[in-house]
């Protein structure tokens, strides 16, 4: 018994003045400082899941991760020449940082199915800020070092986020911001390549989208024979793919099969435009060097940049207002995806060592000459597709990217760019929200609908910087309004009958009845007490209109505890009328005395010092109308700092509002000649109230189960704190119809 009640009183100390159990500040302290040499063991382990199942790795997983490893590798190659094109650098900077992303992360991973390496609107944002560089500076610094630095800066700042396991941070944005300006990139992205689909040139792809969109539009007259392999492979992929989907459906039996020849499709197409692009164009060279169509020309073999990064003082602080829209996208696209894997395969990442893993393989990838890297949505899905089994699969996609770079750069050279412009908006164009999706968020929560449209209008109409800076505004002031506006409920009494029990719980006096039954009566609890139900954490931005809430029921329920019209009005404070005429109104002498208000803390997970002085300002506030003492009862209070909090605002104890400060934590110091309503006060607490205390066993209000450990659940010097919400009713009700005392009392009368 004793052991049970340790367990569920956690530690405790008494408190020197009012002899209550508080928890300590040096207590907690010392629980998260035990042994310190393990917890350091520990962490340096945790940075390294690879740890943890690589000495239990088979022959099956590994079958599953060559598969599924190569068959990334085979979409990796060209998709990161492609990404390298969005991001206005030489293809071989794809490559470089596509062969550190796999093979680094396997080694940090908390995810089997992620793919790291360039992705679209990471590249596209690595355009968008060398643009902006070199606009200010010239060639000053070249595209690959900017880049390359970016890479250093962003990785290090995302390192950092995850060895302080400052995660959480990312739980600031929700799926809807992160969909809409993922949608918008896409769309943005697309129209960056419908001109070199087409061969239309002469104006600047990375200008806002419907700039593009229109250019593009009026430069049509001047598509060129690019538009031929273009278009070509756009409609083969998509021909392809959809193809090899209805087969899938209609043989299910080889939908395997099926499913691997349709992720060829893309090295498929590239090589037939490869040999198209050769035999049209080997004996077709001008005498300026040039060729009937775009072709990528020379990729250089091996790693041409590996040596320690150059990194420009003067370039660090040129690129400081482009790192919080890099360093986001950077965290912000790999956590969303990381997780849906993890969501939909059945195991849980961890937020922070993913961070770590981005942040190394950023860093080490500058060693290389890689542009920042993230998670890759389409690659992951192949992936997951694929079979994995562990994150290991990325070394076996690095042999393929290895292989690429010095074995395939001649065959690259007559890769047409019409092609690769085709295999990025057949992958980008999967990024686009579909109307389900959209129409999801609508019917979820509208306001959030309107985020998503203002996210995608924004990126499209100005640019993904400004589109990820209002969709993450916008989210926060949602979340604030939300919190500051909570949604807490008065409650009633509702009966519930089974077939041998019946019990009774509590609901909203005015339930909504779109969700319940309407033919429910819920009765209020016994004249004078008020149960209240917090939805929300109280904290300083909801506290006010939680204390305005219940003031003004407690006016409109309960009568006035003392007579006004008799009282002179110079006798009356200022800003109190007092009634005209009658004393009690029409209908005023059918309600009851407050006696008692009972809050129900088990959604409440913080309380700060404006929330605590929010309750003072309430007990004030209700004690004056109804000119007696209120009984404050608290259940299910499930933080030990809350009560520690409460205790510190005397509640809980019994301790009368004539013995507790006004205020918390005053502003403005009072000093000893103008406190009141403190014990050694020179003036007395001049309020209108007189104090009503009454004594009474707190026994009564013991649960059944607290009567099944023979010991109250929660400390007995806190009698007005209750386990849970229907202890607290009956220890309110149970005081209505007795007769209190009058007088002060002193602490501990209750």
């Amino acid at each position: 018994m004793t052991d049970t009640l340790k367990k569920l009183g956690k530690r405790i100390v008494q408190h020197p003045e009012d002899k209550v159990p508080i928890i300590s500040c040096k207590e907690w302290v010392q629980e998260q400082s035990r042994d310190p040499v393990r917890g350091v063991i520990d962490y340096l382990t945790s940075l390294f899941p690879i740890i943890g199942w690589i000495s239990r790795y088979n022959l099956t997983w590994a079958g599953g991760d060559i598969i599924a490893g190569l068959t990334v590798g085979m979409v990796l190659v060209p998709q990161s020449m492609s990404y390298a094109q969005i991001a206005t650098l030489p293809p071989q900077y794809g490559l470089y940082s596509s062969f550190v992303g796999v093979l680094i992360y396997c080694f940090f991973a908390t995810s089997k199915d992620v793919s790291i390496g360039p992705v679209a609107v990471m590249s596209l944002t690595v355009s968008q800020i060398i643009k902006d560089v070199q606009a200010v500076h010239g060639t000053t610094w070249s595209g690959p070092q900017i880049a390359t630095t970016l890479a250093f800066i962003c990785g290090f700042i995302v390192l950092a986020i995850g060895l302080l396991r400052l995660g959480w941070l990312v739980e600031f944005i929700p799926a809807p911001a992160v969909s809409g300006f993922m949608t918008g990139s896409a769309i943005n992205i697309v129209s960056g390549q419908v001109p070199g689909l087409m061969g239309i040139t002469g104006f600047d792809t990375r200008a806002a989208t419907y700039k593009v969109v229109i250019n593009t539009l009026k430069g049509l007259p001047n598509t060129q024979l690019d538009a031929a392999f273009g278009i070509t492979a756009l409609v083969s992929l998509y021909l392809i793919r959809y193809t090899l989907e209805w087969l899938s459906r209609r043989y299910p039996r080889r939908a395997r099969i099926f499913f691997f020849l349709s992720v060829l499709r893309n090295g498929l197409v590239i090589i037939i435009l490869t040999i198209a692009s050769w035999l049209y164009c080997r004996h077709r060279k001008t005498k300026a060097g040039k060729y009937p169509i775009k072709i990528l020309q020379s990729v250089p073999r091996g790693f041409q940049h590996v040596g320690q990064p150059v990194i420009d003082k003067e370039l660090l602080v040129t690129l400081a207002p482009e790192l919080p829209v890099a360093t986001i996208i950077l965290l912000l696209e790999h956590i969303a995806i990381s997780k849906s894997f993890g969501r939909v395969n059945g195991y849980k990442i961890n937020p922070n060592q993913e961070l770590i893993a981005i942040g190394v393989t950023n860093t080490i990838g500058t060693i290389f000459g890689a542009y920042p890297a993230t998670g890759s949505f389409s690659r992951s899905a192949l992936q997951s597709k694929s079979g994995v089994r562990t994150p290991a699969a990325g070394l076996f996609s690095a042999i393929v990217v290895i292989v690429a770079l010095y074995g395939l750069t001649p065959a690259f050279y007559w890769i047409p760019t019409a092609g690769l412009s085709a295999v990025i908006i057949h992958a980008v164009a999967d990024l686009v929200a579909s109307p389900p999706q959209v129409f999801s968020f609508w019917r979820v929560s509208p306001l959030e609908f309107f985020i998503w449209l203002a996210a995608v209008l924004v990126t499209v109409f100005s640019t993904i910087e400004n589109g990820i800076y209002m969709s993450i505004a916008a989210s926060l002031a949602l979340l604030l309004v939300r919190l500051a506006r909570p949604r807490g409920n008065f409650l009633g009494k509702v009966t519930i009958h089974g077939e041998d029990t019946s019990r009774e719980v509590y609901i909203p006096l005015k339930p909504n009845r779109n969700i319940m039954n309407p033919d429910i009566k819920v009765h209020p609890p016994a004249p004078g007490v008020i149960v209240y139900r917090f939805e929300e954490s109280y904290l300083y931005p909801n506290s006010s209109l939680v204390n305005d809430s219940i003031v003004e029921f407690v006016k409109e329920e309960t009568k006035r505890g003392r007579d006004m019209s008799g009282v002179k009005a110079n006798d009356r404070p200022w800003n109190d009328p007092g009634s005209k005429g009658k004393n009690i109104a029409s209908g005023e002498e059918d309600k009851p005395l407050l006696h008692a208000i009972v809050l129900d803390f088990s959604a409440v997970s913080n309380i700060d010092t404006t929330g605590v002085q929010s309750l003072l300002d309430t007990r004030a506030e209700v004690e004056r109308w109804a000119d007696r003492s209120v009984e404050f009862h608290f259940a299910s209070i499930l933080s030990p700092w809350i009560r520690r909090a409460l205790i510190a605002g005397g509640f809980g104890t019994g301790k009368p509002a004539s013995r507790v400060r006004p205020e918390i934590a005053p502003v403005i110091p009072y000093r000893n000649d103008i406190e009141t309503g403190i014990p050694g006060s020179s003036t007395p607490r001049q309020d209108g109230l007189v104090t009503l205390v009454a004594s009474r066993k707190m026994n009564e209000s013991v649960t059944t189960l607290e009567q099944s450990l023979n010991a109250p659940l929660v400390p007995a010097s806190t009698p007005f704190f209750h386990f849970d919400l229907a202890a607290a009713v009956k220890a309110a009700e149970t005081g209505v119809n007795r007769e209190p005392t009058l007088g002060d009392t002193k602490d501990g009368d209750y």
